[in-house]
């Protein structure tokens, strides 16, 4: 069993930046052998794939939305994973959760940012920015 705890989540006016951080506990895995990701579900939407890291960090992806203003990191020695989000709009409102898969994690990169390729899930931050 996995538990994420999002935290780092609030109110920011457009233009702002805010830091996510997601802990990782109560696992069988080492947090170093799990792929992480972070998700966004706005009210009314489907939940959306944000960034995905690989295992040591070396290798990240983006959605179109958020490429060049957010950046995923992960402290293995921590165990726990950060959404760096800069020059934030109206449109990043929503909450945001991180993802944990413990399959294949020699592949992050292929896993994509499909929720159904994760089977872990934190309980969400939410993040409202206002214009």
């Amino acid at each position: 069993q996995v538990q994420l705890v999002e935290s780092g989540g609030g109110s920011v006016q457009a233009g702002g930046s805010l830091r996510l951080s997601c802990a990782a506990s109560g696992y069988t895995y080492s947090f170093s052998r799990m792929c992480m990701a972070w998700f966004r579900q706005a009210p009314g939407k489907e939940r959306e794939g944000v960034a995905l890291i690989s295992t040591s960090g070396g290798v990240t992806k983006y959605s179109d939305s958020v490429k060049g203003r957010f950046t995923i990191s992960r402290d293995n020695a921590k165990n726990t994973l950060y959404l760096q989000m800069n020059s934030l709009r109206p449109g990043d409102t929503a909450k945001y959760y991180c993802a944990a898969s413990t399959s294949d994690v020699d592949h992050c990169y292929m896993k994509g940012l499909g929720v159904a390729e994760y089977n872990y899930w934190g309980q969400g931050t939410q993040v409202t920015v206002s214009s």
